[in-house]
């Protein structure tokens, strides 16, 4: 092993390998730990930092456990990073790696990142996922370096509800190139969305009792068989949900983020409260609760539909179809409060622009990349708002992904 050499690893990264230094560079290593000594040998090079796979493991870390799932590995399946770590340890690595985003790229000298959030199941959580086809029919997730496709044979982080349905399900529909699982509170309230390479429906029979629904590549759904939803029961509420419309996919962590929300609020009655990206209107119901007005902007019309049924018992909401971008050039306000929840790209810029000029006294923003985070939290920061805390919120186990709920105010 001539062209390899010993690395003591000291932090976490964003994205799941451990790092540690060599020679002046940072070297990134997957499936390992901080605090563990490893042999590297380099995969490849960039000027000031390289990508590293342990050929062995020469002092492990005591969080060091071993994978559940086969499937689990360098070359083998993508969909976790961290099966190999504690699972108390995972948490305080992802507040670690939070912290360590909002000082590189947002610049914040001493940010307040609050201990994560557990997710009260660690495995069998998801109730969606999508997988692709392979050629020979079989649901597959990509490698951990997207270079092929991994059959997979039992996915551990799949809702249970849904691992039967993928146990069973013979699929004879070549032009089928991906598959989507998902499923209610109700476990037998379970849905399978199709995606084909030529928008066009396969003919099929299902013997299993789910539902079947086609997802455009416009993302319009078009339903097949059975209903065109699934339903979620957060808190005392019941949420419609359109194939092709978001939720988040661990919901006893929705309930969470919910509670976190209203807290960061902390509403009186009668505050004029702006939802964006308010999907099929899982804030906006609790905060209408709460407030005297609430201002839904969503994108996507199946999501709107949806929405429209989710809260047609309250009389304070007013639903916008649009994209946020428009919608914010149009606005007056005043409002006294702004939650956020964008997709992983975060904000873009005339969006940031757009609620400098509204200048809500609170911007609670919830996140799925703290990357993105950093970078939005740092640009309002210039627009006149002050990062108050950061609370991580374990929504994915098992993986680098980490939800953030962050609290910004104008000063």
């Amino acid at each position: 092993m001539s062209d390899s050499f010993e690395l003591e690893l000291t932090g976490m990264a964003h994205g799941g390998p451990a790092l540690g230094r060599h020679e002046g560079r940072v070297i990134f290593v997957p499936y390992t730990l901080p605090g563990e000594r490893v042999r590297v040998r380099i995969t490849s090079e960039r000027r000031n930092f390289a990508h590293g796979e342990a050929v062995e493991v020469l002092r492990p870390s005591p969080a060091r456990v071993e994978p559940l799932c086969p499937h689990f590995g360098p070359g083998l399946c993508g969909g976790c990073q961290w099966q190999h770590i504690a699972y108390e340890q995972q948490l305080e690595y992802k507040q670690a790696v939070v912290r360590d985003q909002l000082r590189r790229i947002g610049k914040f000298r001493d940010p307040e990142v609050r201990p994560t959030y557990p997710s009260p199941l660690q495995w069998g959580y998801r109730v969606y996922m999508t997988f692709t086809m392979t050629a020979e029919g079989k649901p597959a997730l990509w490698s951990d370096d997207n270079s092929r496709l991994i059959p997979i044979e039992r996915c551990h982080i799949l809702h249970p509800a849904l691992v039967e349905v993928y146990e069973q399900l013979e699929l004879n529909a070549p032009e089928v190139e991906r598959i989507k699982f998902q499923v209610g509170s109700d476990p037998d309230d379970r849905m399978i969305i199709l995606m084909t390479r030529d928008d066009l429906a396969p003919e099929i029979e299902v013997d299993l009792p789910v539902s079947v629904n086609l997802l455009l590549s416009d993302n319009e759904p078009v339903n097949l068989i059975g209903n065109a939803h699934v339903k979620y029961r957060i808190f005392e509420r019941e949420f419609r949900v359109t194939a092709g419309s978001f939720f988040q996919a661990n919901p006893p962590v929705a309930e969470m983020l919910v509670e976190e929300v209203l807290k960061r609020l902390n509403l009186q009655g009668d505050e004029v409260v702006l939802d964006l990206y308010s999907g099929v209107g899982l804030f906006t119901a609790f905060i209408a609760e709460r407030a005297d007005m609430v201002l839904s902007v969503e994108s996507y019309p199946p999501a709107v539909t949806d929405a429209d049924q989710n809260l047609a018992d309250l009389d304070n909401v007013e639903l916008v179809e649009g994209a946020v971008e428009a919608v914010l050039d149009d606005l007056v306000g005043p409002f006294d409060a702004a939650v956020l929840d964008p997709p992983r790209s975060g904000l873009s810029p005339r969006v940031v622009r757009g609620l400098s000029r509204l200048s809500p006294p609170v911007i609670v923003y919830v996140s799925c990349d703290p990357a993105t985070l950093a970078r939005d939290a740092s640009q309002l920061s210039r627009a006149g708002y002050r990062l108050v805390d950061v609370q991580p919120v374990d929504m994915f186990p098992q993986t680098y992904h980490i939800e953030c709920i962050a609290t910004l105010l104008h000063r």
